[in-house]
């Protein structure tokens, strides 16, 4: 309807008019909110993957509370050593960049890639050829290796957590010592780690135990994923060895090198559990001088005498004749197991008898296994045996390519 106003026209909306009005408006306005709300959830979700990512991309070690395992074999020349052989720690080296082995570094979907559980390639002496295993994987193997199946669960879980942190810090500085041929990161020998491969795992136990055996090793392994030993902040030297003499060693008395984690503690437990705590050895007195190297005048017994001895309790130097060597030559220069013994001269033989089963320096296996037997856990037997340590997870494995 309309009405005139001079010569206007006035037009006045009828109710129908204004409802429909009223109807456009509210759903204009609810098509705004609800371009607002879709707008907010975009910025929502881009700020979660966001988040995600910088997490994904930070951080090397972060505290883990959960405990840590390990397990060992008693091979080798020198016998009972382990974690790097006679080779001194290099604790004091700061952490060199290591390249990424997985390809590319740059978008977000090769980043993703780097976070992956790195491979380690171990070189089969035996085999002349190169296993490469996932990280995991590996460590499995060399528990395999390196300790009986017997032992405690917390044993075999400190050899896992020890094995990892070994091959850690090695790729972490892309340390390629000792590795014979290129593209392989470790052998699988003791200048390493000793190590079984896939093939060989599958005949290293009867029939009738393997399932059993298998499942404790892959327990070992999966309930200390990801877990290394740190000091300050740093992967340690994970150095083990069989059995100990009632000791363990400092460092600097077998490398010259003190190294702050390596103490000497006292280790009971070897004595009455380790088949290898007592060893006796007879050779003929021109074998004993002829591998020493000094000359042997007449059928006079030798004139041996200890001038010093280690904090361990080991041999630190003997005087044999007019030489004088450290307890560490003597050990290597006869094949002894230890360099803590005795010796008996009987006519024209000597009969030299050992106490423990290599270097004594780090973790003693059959140690760790009287502690777990005494319901102690993976991270205890490791705080125990590294002084001034800490079982942390990696959050940011490296990568090391040594092509």
């Amino acid at each position: 309807m309309s009405r005139r106003i001079g010569s206007f026209f006035a037009f006045r909306p009828n109710r129908r008019l204004r409802t429909s009005r009223w109807l456009a408006l509210f759903a204009i306005g609810a098509m705004l909110g609800g371009t607002v709300l879709l707008f907010k959830l975009s910025l929502g979700k881009l700020h979660a993957v966001s988040v995600a990512m910088n997490r994904s991309g930070v951080g090397i070690v972060q505290e883990s509370g959960q405990a840590a395992a390990a397990e060992t074999t008693d091979a080798g020349e020198p016998p009972g050593d382990r974690g790097g052989g006679d080779r001194p720690p290099a604790a004091e080296d700061k952490p060199r960049p290591s390249p990424a082995r997985d390809k590319g570094a740059s978008s977000g979907g090769e980043k993703a890639e780097a976070t992956k559980e790195p491979e380690i390639r171990v070189y089969l002496t035996g085999e002349k050829r190169v296993e490469t295993v996932p990280l995991e994987t590996y460590v499995r193997g060399v528990i395999a290796a390196e300790m009986p199946i017997e032992f405690e669960l917390e044993a075999l879980k400190a050899q896992a957590i020890a094995a990892r942190t070994y091959i850690v810090r090695r790729l972490e500085r892309g340390d390629g010592s000792g590795v014979p041929v290129k593209g392989a990161d470790v052998t699988d020998t003791i200048e390493h780690q000793v190590y079984v491969s896939l093939k060989e795992l599958e005949d290293k136990w009867p029939e009738a135990d393997r399932e059993s055996s298998m499942r404790k090793l892959n327990d070992a392994v999966a309930e200390t994923k990801g877990q290394i030993i740190t000091y300050a902040g740093e992967p340690i030297e994970a150095v083990f060895f069989s059995t100990s003499n009632g000791h363990t060693e400092n460092s600097e008395d077998y490398w010259q090198q003190k190294v702050p984690y390596l103490r000497s503690v006292a280790s009971p437990w070897d004595e009455k559990l380790s088949p290898k705590y007592k060893e006796t050895v007879e050779l003929s007195l021109q074998a004993f001088y002829g591998k020493l190297g000094i000359a042997k005048k007449g059928r006079a017994k030798p004139a041996i005498r200890v001038t010093e001895k280690t904090e361990g309790g080991r041999i630190g130097r003997i005087t044999i004749g007019e030489t004088d060597f450290t307890g560490r030559e003597v050990r290597e220069k006869l094949g002894l197991a230890s360099s803590q013994f005795t010796w008996r001269v009987k006519g024209d033989t000597i009969a030299i008898t050992t106490y423990g089963y290599g270097h004594g320096v780090g973790m003693s296996q059959w140690g760790a296994n009287g502690m777990a037997q005494e319901g102690r856990t993976a991270e205890d037997i490791l705080r125990y045996y590294y002084t001034g340590t800490r079982v942390e997870q990696a959050s940011k494995l490296p990568f090391v390519s040594n092509s």
